[in-house]
């Protein structure tokens, strides 16, 4: 297979889980609609956690705490993390596929983005 089947076939780790949980994966360039909502997505999980990253330094700093809000806290800190991670996968991988090709994760001008419809 050569360079332009192996970037036409990458495999991409998305930011969702599927049913009971399993990973979800699209194939293609990078530039097709599913990857561009995945981009959005992943920023949207990466926003959130830092502002829920905020709210736990206020709630923690508060001696009148309690352990009902620090259940909730903890609930929440676990679901971002583990989005948190699954988008520094999802990048890490993709990462490594664009040391064999430095073009692959080059923006593809001319297509619009997920904020732009």
């Amino acid at each position: 297979m050569n360079s332009e089947e192996q970037e036409a076939h990458a495999v991409r780790l998305l930011p969702w889980a599927g049913q009971d949980g399993k990973p979800c994966y699209v194939l293609g360039d990078g530039s097709g609609y599913v990857s561009r909502m995945a981009d959005g997505i992943e920023s949207v999980q990466l926003g959130m956690s830092g502002d829920l990253l905020g709210h736990a330094a206020a709630l923690l700093a508060d001696r009148k705490v309690t352990w009902v809000e620090l259940h909730f806290l903890a609930s929440r800190l676990s679901e971002s993390l583990r989005e948190v991670r699954r988008v520094a996968e999802s990048r890490g991988s993709r990462l490594g596929a664009a040391e064999h090709d430095p073009d692959r994760l080059r923006p593809q001008h001319g297509e619009p983005g997920i904020g732009s419809r």
